[in-house]
């Protein structure tokens, strides 16, 4: 009898550790960096939050990554009616094994508050703590740890700029910069794509957002499960709406199976925070920033639960 528990314990703890072989993911350390972008302002295009913010994702990722990739683009925002420069900046890591793997966020933000029930507000441009900072703030920790970690598959961390410039009846006036880069790719034989958006709500619930279910299924259902078996709360085993986000032209334009990550009610169904001024770090937390980075971790080093 004591051998057999000894055997059991033995392989107990053999499992465990296969379970838990990913390097650790730093949700203070993350929400450090939702914390600068925010330092720099407003973020949209054409701001000197913009300019800024752009340099420090350059510098940033460029101590980390293999290699940056910096691609620029013209577009007309519908929102502001008026041109600017955008600019998706690609962070790769092992980039020459043969599987690639996307993991996406936007990094601009909303030009006017117009969603803010105070009419005051609504010209004024947002912070974005949670729309646009907290997926960045996800990817530049996950630079950091493959930097120190080299994964076992090629990962390209992609900072898309100009998703938030569009007007509600004109799905393709958002997300010019994952738009450019599904039709101009960089990088070659990405296997698939997750975009984190909206990730950073003190109340985080994440639903199944509906077109990823269509775009990747098997992605969804293994990302959920292990969710579930790493006993993150957030992640919620029920289809909620489609919406038009960066995963949507990448599926559309470059074929790549592609699923969305994101909080659909900021910060509950009886208040709104989405597209306001109240969209700052104060309404953000690191725990809900570690939720979602775990389980991006858990993707990347345990390869074993997400087989095709």
């Amino acid at each position: 009898m004591m051998l057999r528990l000894i055997c059991y314990f033995t392989v107990s703890l053999a499992l465990l550790s296969c379970e838990t072989s990913a390097p650790t993911f730093d949700s203070q350390n993350a929400f450090k960096y939702l914390i600068e972008q925010c330092n720099f302002g407003p973020r949209n295009p054409g701001s000197k939050g913009h300019n800024n913010t752009k340099n420090y994702i350059l510098n940033t990722t460029r101590a980390f990554a293999d290699s940056v990739i910096v691609q620029e683009f013209s577009f007309k925002s519908a929102l502001e009616k008026k041109s600017h420069q955008g600019y998706n900046i690609i962070a790769r890591f092992n980039p020459l094994n043969e599987t690639q793997i996307l993991i996406g966020a936007h990094w601009d933000t909303r030009p006017f508050a117009d969603r803010d029930s105070n009419k005051e507000n609504i010209n004024k441009p947002i912070i974005g703590a949670n729309d646009g900072a907290s997926g960045v703030a996800i990817l530049l920790e996950l630079s950091r740890i493959l930097a120190e970690h080299k994964p076992k598959i090629g990962v390209n961390l992609v900072f898309f700029d100009a998703e938030d410039s569009g007007v509600s009846d004109q799905n393709e006036s958002y997300c010019k910069g994952s738009i450019f880069f599904a039709k101009n790719l960089p990088v070659t034989n990405i296997k698939e794509a997750i975009i984190l958006d909206m990730v950073g709500d003190k109340q985080l619930s994440l639903p199944i957002e509906r077109n990823s279910l269509n775009f990747n299924p098997s992605l969804v259902r293994q990302l959920w499960d292990r969710a579930k078996k790493l006993n993150l709360k957030a992640f919620k085993g029920v289809v909620g709406l489609s919406i038009y986000d960066d995963h949507v032209p990448l599926y559309q334009y470059a074929n790549i199976p592609s699923i969305d990550i994101i909080d659909f009610r900021y910060p509950n169904s009886f208040k709104n925070y989405w597209h306001t001024v109240d969209d700052i770090p104060e309404n953000c937390s690191p725990e809900s920033l570690g939720q979602v980075g775990i389980l991006m971790v858990d993707y990347i080093f345990n390869r074993k639960f997400y087989s095709p």
